[in-house]
């Protein structure tokens, strides 16, 4: 095997031992970099040019074959025969083929430019691209959870903490706290890592270069707004992928969130969600069952991205301040946390845009739990009681609810609630019952009538806009 093009300072390299070749190579994962490192290339490229480094014939070969070797490697993916595991990644892949393509002027790509700052380039505008794609895949699933929502405008449902019935809602609320969680991803996709504004080309190796390079114009013509002001940070930092991976865990975590309730929704105990058959399963035993597989795939696939953050942090902890090949198993992880979630936004939207509420079923017993006790606490506020008094006042009556056998406050005749508290009047009805409730919420973004219509409508027109 021949000797590797970097490394004849030494007699031999890692390639006289098969194992070492194949322990240092990242050829099985960076070789999806492949457009973003010959687009970094072309930058490069002609900013060499620009600053007089290399010719415009030069150029136009690099050029040349940089378009050539994009065009094979798409059409060919990973049968392209210039894929050499001894060359260890996709960065020397690409300028080995160059090189055998056309001869000295490939030899002159490198000027300036180390692997050091090409893979970080490279793994930035990765990053930026897959970003952009889970914001735009977030967009569509809350935008299904609006349609649902839309859909379910009079249906009434219970809401609930600690999983025990606590006030009424419109249930096309509850679709619009999904898009809430969703959209806070969307924002911090935006924000923090779609908004990174520094490119790390020309920062070499760690030092820079002694070569008159222009690295804004690199900078410039890879979308991004500077150029690295600091060559040691930008050669080894891999923030930007702590970033991305960080927002694919937090959107994991929504998605998790998200199932787990569903599946209790779906189970015959609650019946409130029907899941289209697309995406339950059968029992291998058991003839009847549909399960919520999807779902539950949904909530155990969320440890992906969960163990590749952990691994990066664990990978970036102990690392001293320039770059280290310990960085060469980034990609694993930062890959492999945007392809799990990826998966799970375009499944989640199917299952939201083929399901739908059951209200027959939730109306079985909406009435039982008390839902209105605090509405009636807040009536009583409202007739001059202090509210720790009215939520004590309304305790007692629900416990006499109960005992009497009635289980709903409305049930109770005006007598037996005067006789807990003689401010009550006969328009206590109008606050009783989860039909009304659902229609007196007053407070800004509230889960009824009048915040679910507000909300809703604001949420057409922000996706709308988008």
């Amino acid at each position: 095997m021949a000797q590797k093009p970097w490394e004849h300072a030494k007699a031999s390299g890692s390639e006289a031992d098969p194992l070492a070749a194949r322990f240092v190579a990242s050829l099985d994962v960076d070789k999806r970099l492949y457009r973003h490192d010959i687009r970094g290339s072309m930058a490069h490229a002609r900013m060499l040019e620009r600053v007089g480094l290399i010719t415009t014939d030069d150029l136009a070969q690099i050029e040349r074959g940089l378009g050539e070797i994009e065009a094979e490697i798409e059409a060919q993916g990973d049968d392209w025969p210039g894929w050499k595991v001894e060359l260890e990644d996709v960065h020397m892949c690409v300028e080995a083929a160059l090189i055998e393509k056309v001869g000295d002027a490939g030899r002159k790509l490198h000027t300036g430019r180390s692997r050091n700052d090409q893979v970080a380039t490279d793994l930035v505008m990765w990053v930026r691209e897959a970003a952009d794609e889970l914001h735009d895949l977030l967009t569509g699933l809350c935008d299904a959870f609006v349609v649902m929502a839309d859909r379910n405008a009079d249906v009434v449902m219970p809401a609930y903490t600690h999983l025990q019935r606590a006030q009424p809602i419109v249930a096309g609320s509850e679709c619009l706290a999904w898009c809430c969680m969703f959209d806070s991803d969307r924002w911090y996709l935006h924000q923090c890592v779609l908004h990174m504004f520094a490119s790390p080309l020309g920062s070499g190796a760690i030092a820079g270069s002694s070569l008159p390079l222009d690295p804004m114009l690199t900078a410039q013509a890879l979308g991004f707004e500077q150029p690295p002001w600091n060559s040691i940070a930008f050669t080894a930092t891999r923030d930007s992928a702590l970033d991305f991976v960080y927002g694919c865990t937090t959107i994991a975590m929504h998605l998790s969130r998200w199932a787990e309730q569903w599946i209790i929704y779906a189970s015959e105990e609650f019946g409130f969600i029907r899941l289209d058959d697309a995406f339950t399963t059968g029992s291998s035993m058991m003839p009847q069952k549909r399960n919520p597989d999807m779902l539950e795939l949904l909530r155990g696939k969320a440890a992906t991205p969960y163990g590749s953050l952990v691994a990066l942090l664990t990978m970036c902890k102990g690392l001293t301040v320039g770059y280290n090949r310990d960085l060469q198993e980034d990609k694993r992880h930062v890959f492999a946390a945007y392809d799990c979630v990826k998966d799970c936004l375009q499944m989640a939207t199917r299952i939201v845009s083929t399901s739908d509420f059951r209200p027959e079923r939730i109306g079985e017993r909406l009435h039982r739990g008390h839902l209105d006790a605090t509405s009636l606490a807040e009536y009583l506020v409202t007739r001059g009681v202090p509210f720790r008094t009215s939520h004590q006042i309304v305790g007692r009556l629900v416990r006499k609810a109960d005992e009497l056998e009635r289980f709903e406050l409305r049930k109770l005749t005006l007598d037996e609630m005067r006789a807990e508290c003689d401010v009550i009047d006969k328009d206590v009805y109008d606050w009783l019952g989860p039909e009304n409730v659902v229609q007196r919420y007053r407070t800004i973004g509230n889960a009824g009538a009048t915040g679910f219509a507000e909300q809703v409508k604001q949420w057409k027109q922000r996706l709308t806009a988008d």
